[in-house]
Parts: C-alpha cells; structure tokens; sequence
C-alpha cells in the first residue's frame, strides 16, 4: 500500500475547481469570450508544474486561489464604479436647472400676464418667477402677441417654454408635452348688459313687478292690510252701525286701513284703541314707503344689468366674438354658431363693448377679470362655466425641462406658496383636495 505522502496527486482536481470558479464569475459578469481566454492561459500553465511535485502542485492550488481572488475583487469594483458613475449620472439629470438660461414665451391676456408700463406682471407671470426660483433657472421672456404665435414659438424651438392661459387638449398632446395642470379653467359667456342698449320696455316692467323683493314688500303690505282691518273692526263694530256685521263691515276697515298704511286715513275709527292704531300705522306708512322704495330701485338695478343673453343656449342667432386657435374657437365651430375670430382677446372685448358682437366666448377667468375691472358696468359674465378645461405649461415634445418643472411645481403646491399667488390674483384659495 502505498503512503499517502507518496499518492499521485490528481491530475485535474485543483485546476478543475479554479477554472469552474472563474468561467462561472465571469461568463456571468463579462460575457464568454474574456473568460475563455484567462482561464486558458491559467490551466496551460497548471499543466505544466502539475506534474513535477506534490508541493508544486499545492504552490499552484494557492496561486489560484490568488487568481480567483483578485479577479472577483477587480470584477466587484469594477461593478461598484459602473454603479457610482450611473448613479451620479442620473443624480446630474435630476438636478435643479441652476446655471441654465431659458427662453420664455408669454403673452398678454389679463389677469395671467398683465403688462404695466413695459412691464409683465400677473397670475402666470408670478408662478414662474417662483419656478425659475425653485429649480435656479434663470430666465427671459419673450412677449408674443397671439396664441398661434406662441404655440410656433416654442415648436419652432424658439422659446424652451411657453406659460400663459393655455389650455390642456389632446390634439396639442400629440404636438407639444405639457407640465401638470397649473390652473383650472373652462368657458363662459360675457355679454352687454341691456342698460346699454335702451331704456325699460313693457317686458322689463313685467319682470320688476313680479321680481322676488316686489312680491315680498307686496305681501307684507297686505299682511299689514289685514292685521289694521281686523283689529279695528273688533273694536269699532259696537259703536259704527256700518260695521258690526262682518260684511261689509271688514271692507269698510280695510279701505281705512289701506289709506291709513299709505299715510292718507279716509276717516278717524270711534274707539281709542282704533285711533291708537291710527297713529301707529303713520309710523308704519313711513318705513313700508322706504323699503318699498328700496326693493324697486334694487329690481330696477338688476334689470338694468341683465342681457338678453343669458348663457351659451342663447348664442344661436348671435354674433359671437372669440380669440384665433383658442379652445373657444373650437367648440363655437363644433356647435355651428356664428362667430368672428380676433388676434387677442382684447379685440374681441372692444368689438362686444362696440356692438359689433352680441356676446364673446372665452375663457371663464379672464372674462371674470375683465367684467370686474375695465368692462365694469357695460359687460357682465351670462350662465355657468360650461365646457372645464385646465391650464398647463407648454414645452417641446421630449423636453427635459418637463420634469424638474413639474417638480417645482407639486413643491410649490405643497408649501402653500401656488395659494399665495392664487389669492393674489384672485381673492380666495383654488378649491380641490
């Protein structure tokens, strides 16, 4: 038998364990064709000592062992280094826009972007200037005049961006990629109010007398009748022959009662407590004459600012005034409706004011603005919001400006600050969760 020290060592056990080793780490890691060509060059060079001595051959199980190390540890650095720089990479893509000069298209349409004595201001003109703040970008704006101008601007790559009062639709989605929505929005109706176009006629009348604060004040007067008549027949009927039986008696009172009311008593009632009553109902002429006074002048008032347009199911017949590529453009198409199309909505306020439009169709808060400031008293806004829409930031298709943007803009949202601006322009808070 022979001693274990003197037993041939295996040909291939050593050699067989490494190259599997390294084949298996790198055909995973690097592919086939490396692997093949290290392990190829190692196992030739196994051979070749393998034969000479036992302690050769544990030289060489040891050197592989090194072999097998250094390469995992060179693959596994390699591996650590691909990762840092991929990931410093996508950090790089997710950073602020600091350093970057944008291009900014904005055009005019009241309360989104105002222009005060050469300068911009207002709704859209601030949620920017808190953008650009948020993201470190600095800008320039570019004043457009109409909205075709601005869509082929930032098409054209001649803006990187574009923030107005631009409507979210679908076939601008297939030209453009737009941000989140910034506003919500939707159409309305703004008319002359018919004050502006002549004085009462017969049907206006009709409607004052049958408005709700005249029938009120006119039921309260004949509750007054009534009371007055009632009472004073209760205590005149026992010492007026005319008047103890209930009838005629009650409309002998309630003629007294009526001139009384109206401050003008026909004739004195016999009993103290009848002239009494008198007396009080002189006192009560004087404020029913104020507070009916004031329920007609506050009818009339109302007429005066009502239109015979009262929402978009009025429109048919009309000549209706509305902005060049606009949403509103488009749904006054769809529904058939004759229409004139102006450059800027401004064009399309003076042509209503002017009488060469019956009604204009547009966007439900710049109407609002302008109802409320320079068209105070000459427009007013017909009917509910009847087609909801929002507005969105305008880039090019695969802008890498959306993101970042977008961003600002839920981090703008969540501080509070998007309500800040919104109150300032508008009053109050925007609704929603």
């Amino acid at each position: 038998m022979v001693p274990p020290h003197m037993q041939a060592v295996p040909k291939h056990s050593s050699f067989e364990h490494i190259r599997a080793a390294v084949e298996s780490l790198a055909s995973v890691i690097l592919g086939r064709a490396l692997p093949d060509i290290l392990t190829r060059a190692a196992c030739q060079k196994l051979r070749n000592v393998q034969h000479r001595t036992r302690g050769i051959a544990t030289l060489s199980h040891l050197v592989a062992k090194m072999i097998h190390y250094r390469i995992t540890r060179f693959v596994v650095v390699l591996l650590f280094s691909a990762a840092a720089l991929a990931a410093g990479g996508a950090a790089a893509e997710d950073l602020s826009l600091a350093g970057k000069q944008l291009k900014v298209a904005m055009r005019v349409v009241p309360p989104f972007v105002i222009k005060k004595d050469a300068a911009l201001t207002g709704f859209s003109f601030d949620l920017w200037t808190a953008l650009a703040e948020a993201t470190g970008a600095t800008s320039e704006t570019v004043e457009v005049p109409t909205l075709p101008e601005l869509l082929s601007a930032v098409k054209e790559h001649k803006a990187d961006l574009a923030i107005a009062a631009i409507s979210i639709t679908s076939r601008r989605e297939e030209e453009f990629d737009f941000s989140q929505p910034m506003f919500d929005s939707g159409l309305q109706v703004l008319a002359r109010v018919s004050g502006d176009s002549g004085g009462l006629t017969f049907a206006s009348i009709a409607r004052i007398a049958s408005s709700g604060p005249i029938l009120g004040t006119l039921g309260i007067l004949a509750g007054l009748i009534l009371a007055a008549a009632h009472i004073v027949w209760l205590f005149d009927r026992r010492k007026h022959e005319e008047v103890r039986s209930y009838f005629p008696g009650i409309f002998h009172s309630m003629y007294w009662a009526t001139g009384a009311i109206g401050g003008q008593q026909p004739f004195h009632p016999h009993s103290a407590f009848g002239r009494l009553l008198g007396a009080l109902c002189v006192f009560i002429s004087i404020i029913f004459v104020a507070y009916f006074t004031a329920a007609v002048t506050s009818a009339m008032t109302v007429e005066q600012l009502r239109s015979d347009i009262n929402g978009p199911e009025d429109l048919p017949g009309k000549t209706v005034a509305t902005v060049a590529g606009s949403t509103s453009s488009a749904y006054l198409k769809g529904a058939r409706l004759n229409y004139t199309e102006y450059g800027k909505i401004s064009e399309a306020f003076d042509a209503l004011v002017a009488k060469r439009a019956d009604a204009v169709v547009f966007d439900a808060p710049v109407l609002l603005y302008f109802a409320a400031n320079e068209g105070k008293g000459k427009v007013n806004v017909a009917g509910p919001v009847f087609r909801r829409e929002a507005y969105g930031i305008l880039f090019p298709q695969g802008s890498p400006l959306r993101k970042p943007v977008n961003e600002a803009l839920l981090k703008l949202r969540e501080k509070g600050l998007y309500d800040e601006i919104y109150r300032k322009w508008f009053g109050a808070p925007p609704g929603g969760g």
